[in-house]
């Protein structure tokens, strides 16, 4: 077979399967109600969890940096492209986080590679959660360290882990599971580190600006300072509602990245304007706490009237609230005929979780109301009797 003839197998393959990705077409703004095409849906598949994306004050903070600033950096950190709004959101988001310093990155993805590729190599050990998202994994595995997984949330197999002896030892794990929406036991993963004389690598990327008492993520909800986790990740493509992610923690820590880091030293910065829209979204969550109090009352009125039906719906109190359908084909099913019905919720399939588990990652914004849980928790007991009642009989 030629290359073009293998790679159209495997795509057919794919489609066999019920694992096919298709990309859907936003014609509208980020928001609870969306268009796609020429449809309007009620949108309960988005990140952006506490209504930021589209809030008018960051986007005027926006449009007004861009008018003055332009719409490109133009250049790396390093040769020409470091600006003002970036240096002042650095080191704003040091101070929210308690840290010495922080460093942006043009998303999660990049700061994950680049903290694991710059912390570790060979005669190291990294030790990561098996749940963990895909750029710690790809991180570990790109290190050059031994590269070890303990079962999910699981403090004794974490410990055993540890044991082998190493240069350097680094526990990462995701503060909230983006696909279970649990939380990692990060006060007990941070003993268990220093016990072992190892660092803590946690990614808050679901947890920051919705966790703790003032939105600085679950180290704040847990009290943990930078001693107990000296390396934080956090994105601001999700509560923040713009574009990008940081790395904070000690000032040795951030002048190694910024030396040694090869994707912020050969990736072109974020535009000023995002920068300064991002200042804003900062301002929003510091100020106040009404945005995560909604959501936070939206999160515990539909776990409630999800009780009252038979679908298996996963221990999470975050806004990612999985329900487990299992069959792959079937949680298509499903999350097409919402579609038809006007809601849009997200079908995750393997391999982004295990066999076996696929489900419908519903996600709960801020910009949501209690009237909208009720239209997705009576759709969702028709779409049950409808084919997940009717596929185990």
């Amino acid at each position: 077979m030629t290359i073009e003839q293998q790679l159209k197998q495997a795509l057919l393959d794919r489609h066999e399967a019920h694992l096919y990705r298709q990309r859907k077409v936003l014609l509208s703004a980020q928001n609870s109600r969306v268009q796609v095409n020429a449809q309007h849906y009620l949108n309960f598949a988005s990140n952006d969890y506490l209504g930021l994306a589209n809030h008018p004050d960051v986007i005027t903070a926006f449009t007004e940096a861009a008018a003055r600033y332009g719409v490109g950096s133009g250049a790396s950190h390093m040769v020409i492209g470091h600006h003002e709004q970036h240096h002042l959101l650095e080191q704003e988001l040091a101070e929210f986080t308690g840290r010495e310093r922080a460093l942006l990155f043009a998303n999660g993805y990049a700061a994950n590679l680049a903290c694991l590729n710059v912390l570790l190599g060979q005669g190291d050990l990294v030790a990561e959660d098996k749940l963990n998202h895909a750029s710690l994994l790809d991180g570990g595995l790109s290190s050059g360290a031994k590269f070890r997984r303990y079962l999910h949330c699981d403090l004794n197999s974490l410990e055993k882990m540890l044991t082998p002896k190493a240069n350097r030892k680094i526990v990462v794990t995701d503060g909230v599971f983006s696909m279970d929406g649990d939380l990692a036991s990060l006060r007990e993963i941070s003993q268990i580190c220093q016990q072992h004389n190892a660092w803590l690598m946690v990614d808050d990327a679901h947890g920051f600006g919705v966790l703790g008492a003032t939105g600085a993520g679950l180290c704040e909800a847990e009290n943990l300072s930078a001693n107990d986790v000296p390396v934080l990740m956090g994105t601001l493509g999700k509560a923040f509602g713009t574009y990008g992610a940081f790395v904070a923690g000690s000032e040795t820590l951030i002048e190694t990245l910024i030396q040694f880091a090869r994707p912020y030293i050969y990736s072109t910065a974020l535009p000023p304007a995002v920068a300064a829209a991002t200042r804003q979204s900062l301002k929003i969550i510091r100020e106040g706490t009404g945005l995560r109090n909604h959501l936070a009352e939206l999160i515990r009125v539909f776990r409630e009237k999800m009780q009252k039906t038979n679908l298996e719906l996963l221990t999470s109190h975050t806004a990612i609230q999985p329900i487990i359908i299992g069959n792959q084909e079937t949680t298509l099913k499903v999350a097409q005929w919402l579609q038809e019905q006007g809601v849009l919720v997200g079908a995750i399939r393997p391999p982004t979780v295990p066999a076996g588990t696929a489900r419908l990652r519903v996600t709960l914004t801020a910009s949501h109301s209690l009237e909208d849980i009720d239209s997705l928790v009576n759709l969702l007991i028709d779409a049950n009797e409808r084919f997940v009642d009717s596929s185990a009989r």
